[in-house]
Protein backbone atom coordinates (compact mmCIF):
# COMPACT_ATOMS: atom_id res chain seq x y z
CA UNK A 1 0.00 0.00 0.00
CA UNK A 2 2.76 2.46 0.94
CA UNK A 3 4.73 1.63 -2.19
CA UNK A 4 1.69 2.23 -4.41
CA UNK A 5 0.97 5.58 -2.75
CA UNK A 6 4.61 6.60 -3.18
CA UNK A 7 4.51 5.64 -6.87
CA UNK A 8 1.36 7.71 -7.42
CA UNK A 9 2.92 10.74 -5.72
CA UNK A 10 6.13 10.38 -7.73
CA UNK A 11 4.22 10.01 -11.02
CA UNK A 12 2.19 13.12 -10.25
CA UNK A 13 5.30 15.12 -9.34
CA UNK A 14 7.07 14.03 -12.54
CA UNK A 15 4.04 14.97 -14.60
CA UNK A 16 3.85 18.42 -13.06
CA UNK A 17 7.53 19.03 -13.76
CA UNK A 18 7.22 17.76 -17.33
CA UNK A 19 4.21 19.95 -18.16
CA UNK A 20 1.86 16.99 -18.52
CA UNK A 21 -0.51 15.96 -15.79
CA UNK A 22 -0.87 12.18 -15.81
CA UNK A 23 -3.45 11.34 -13.17
CA UNK A 24 -4.46 7.83 -12.14
CA UNK A 25 -8.26 7.76 -12.05
CA UNK A 26 -8.46 5.53 -8.99
CA UNK A 27 -6.61 8.16 -6.97
CA UNK A 28 -7.44 11.55 -8.46
CA UNK A 29 -9.68 13.62 -10.63
CA UNK A 30 -8.82 17.00 -12.08
CA UNK A 31 -10.19 20.47 -11.55
CA UNK A 32 -10.12 22.99 -14.38
CA UNK A 33 -10.71 26.65 -13.48
CA UNK A 34 -12.37 28.19 -16.52
CA UNK A 35 -12.83 31.85 -17.45
CA UNK A 36 -15.85 32.73 -19.58
CA UNK A 37 -18.50 30.28 -18.35
CA UNK A 38 -21.44 32.61 -17.75
CA UNK A 39 -24.54 30.42 -18.07
CA UNK A 40 -25.76 26.85 -18.16
CA UNK A 41 -25.59 26.82 -21.98
CA UNK A 42 -21.88 27.70 -21.77
CA UNK A 43 -21.32 24.94 -19.25
CA UNK A 44 -23.22 22.43 -21.40
CA UNK A 45 -21.10 23.20 -24.45
CA UNK A 46 -17.87 22.69 -22.53
CA UNK A 47 -19.25 19.57 -20.87
CA UNK A 48 -20.08 18.00 -24.26
CA UNK A 49 -16.54 18.55 -25.54
CA UNK A 50 -14.83 17.28 -22.38
CA UNK A 51 -17.00 14.15 -22.25
CA UNK A 52 -15.78 13.23 -25.74
CA UNK A 53 -12.19 13.03 -24.51
CA UNK A 54 -10.77 9.55 -24.25
CA UNK A 55 -10.60 8.41 -20.62
CA UNK A 56 -13.16 10.86 -19.22
CA UNK A 57 -15.77 9.09 -17.12
CA UNK A 58 -17.76 12.02 -15.77
CA UNK A 59 -17.85 15.74 -15.00
CA UNK A 60 -19.15 18.09 -12.37
CA UNK A 61 -19.56 21.70 -13.52
CA UNK A 62 -19.76 24.46 -10.90
CA UNK A 63 -20.78 27.68 -12.65
CA UNK A 64 -20.46 29.87 -9.55
CA UNK A 65 -16.90 28.74 -8.89
CA UNK A 66 -16.01 28.67 -12.59
CA UNK A 67 -14.69 25.14 -12.20
CA UNK A 68 -15.11 21.79 -13.89
CA UNK A 69 -14.20 18.59 -12.04
CA UNK A 70 -13.13 15.90 -14.48
CA UNK A 71 -13.32 12.27 -13.35
CA UNK A 72 -11.34 9.69 -15.31
CA UNK A 73 -11.96 6.04 -16.07
CA UNK A 74 -9.84 3.57 -14.08
CA UNK A 75 -6.28 3.54 -15.40
CA UNK A 76 -6.82 6.53 -17.69
CA UNK A 77 -4.51 9.53 -17.91
CA UNK A 78 -4.91 12.86 -19.62
CA UNK A 79 -2.40 15.57 -20.43
CA UNK A 80 -2.76 19.16 -19.33
CA UNK A 81 -2.13 20.23 -22.93
CA UNK A 82 -5.07 18.15 -24.22
CA UNK A 83 -7.40 19.56 -21.56
CA UNK A 84 -6.34 23.12 -22.32
CA UNK A 85 -6.86 22.57 -26.05
CA UNK A 86 -10.42 21.24 -25.54
CA UNK A 87 -11.34 24.14 -23.24
CA UNK A 88 -10.00 26.69 -25.75
CA UNK A 89 -11.77 24.95 -28.66
CA UNK A 90 -15.02 25.24 -26.66
CA UNK A 91 -14.46 29.02 -26.51
CA UNK A 92 -13.17 29.43 -22.97
CA UNK A 93 -9.89 30.21 -21.22
CA UNK A 94 -8.41 27.57 -18.92
CA UNK A 95 -6.99 29.49 -15.98
CA UNK A 96 -5.63 26.56 -13.96
CA UNK A 97 -5.61 22.76 -14.05
CA UNK A 98 -4.86 20.92 -10.84
CA UNK A 99 -5.45 17.53 -9.25
CA UNK A 100 -8.71 17.23 -7.35
CA UNK A 101 -8.08 18.14 -3.73
CA UNK A 102 -4.99 20.25 -4.45
CA UNK A 103 -4.91 23.77 -2.99
CA UNK A 104 -6.10 26.63 -5.18
CA UNK A 105 -3.42 29.05 -6.41
CA UNK A 106 -4.14 32.68 -5.51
Amino acid sequence: MKARTLLVVLALACGLLAGALPVPAEQYGLVIRVDGMACSFCAYGLEKKLKRMEGVEGLDVDLEAGEVKVFLKPGATVSEEALRRVVVEAGFSPREIRPLGAPVKP
